[in-house]
């Protein structure tokens, strides 16, 4: 069977394309009405404004191999605005990030803060802020075979910029755990049931933290050195039975464990506040158990 088909020209005509109108707004930027400049009584300053779920990539240096990375990180981007003025300029905060994007866009807080402040600057504006959030990858091995794989846990960085008040860093880290039930052992005949737990670390540091603490390494020795035990990407028999094992011998609650990482993250001299939370997608119930606690340090 053949087709016969209408010129290109007619087809755009059958699904609605029309020739171009007169125009006669300008078409040079300097002429052009620019509305989001506009300056008077806008009745409320604005926390924030700008642009969020922008991806990009991005370079990550880690203390766990591969100790320097490519991921794909999503940003947002924004600033306060005062109630004398209409708007912000959106494009200004994509063609940042562009250019920093253009001689490789390192994640670490030398570069992080430089590029915050440099952001206000570019709006005109005394603050900015900055949310970056990416998948950390690192390799673990078999406890039994020693064959390695990659795991990753979900990382945000915020980092709030002040003219007068300088850098608030605040950091996240997701990683996936094994919890095992008390209960479940305590009153079976054999066995006991297990669950994926999910923690998420929040935390503020401290002025005294640096990069060379690397505290994705250290939050994700908090949550899983105080699970049950850790997730594999790769398994091998001797492997699982150690794994399991390990469960068996250290049963936890989401209680315990929310518990148990507050008192790592406590100890860590470059925490000032934190929040924990653990969700369990518990294996013999439909729902899921949850727990979290918050502190901040010298309160």
């Amino acid at each position: 069977m053949t087709i016969k088909l209408p010129p290109k020209e007619e087809r755009l005509k059958l699904f609605g394309s029309v020739p171009p109108t007169v125009k006669t707004k300008p078409t040079t930027k300097s002429e052009m009405v620019d509305l989001q400049n506009q300056t008077n009584t806008f009745l409320f300053t604005l926390d924030e404004v700008g642009i969020s779920n922008i991806k990009q990539p991005v370079i990550v240096n880690s203390s766990i191999c591969p100790k320097q990375q490519t991921t794909v990180a999503t940003f947002t981007l924004t600033s306060g605005i005062p109630s004398n003025k209409k708007g912000t300029n959106m494009s200004r905060f994509v063609e940042h990030l562009e250019e920093y994007r253009s001689r490789g866009f390192t994640v670490d807080f030398s570069n992080l803060h430089d590029f915050v402040r440099a952001l206000a600057v570019r709006l005109n504006q005394k603050d900015a802020r900055l949310q970056i959030e990416f998948p950390w990858f690192y390799e673990r091995q078999g406890p039994a075979t020693g064959l390695t794989g990659l795991n990753h846990a979900q990382a945000k960085i915020i980092i709030n910029y002040d003219e007068e008040q300088g850098y608030k860093n605040e950091v996240s880290l997701t990683c996936g755990i094994t919890t095992l039930c008390p209960c479940s052992k305590e009153i079976s005949e054999y066995s006991a049931h297990n669950q994926r737990g999910y923690v998420t670390m929040n935390v503020q540091l401290s002025p005294n933290y640096n990069d060379e603490l690397d505290w994705k390494k250290a939050l994700l020795h908090a949550a899983e050195s105080n699970a049950s035990a850790c997730i594999h990407p790769v398994l091998k028999r001797p492997d699982e039975k150690m794994v399991t094992e390990q469960a068996y011998e250290n049963p936890r609650f989401v209680e315990d464990v929310v518990r148990l990482v507050a008192a790592d993250l406590y100890e860590l001299e470059w925490v000032d506040a934190f929040k924990v939370e653990c969700k369990n997608e518990e294996s013999i119930h439909l729902h899921d158990a949850i727990a979290s606690l918050s502190i901040k340090k010298n309160s």
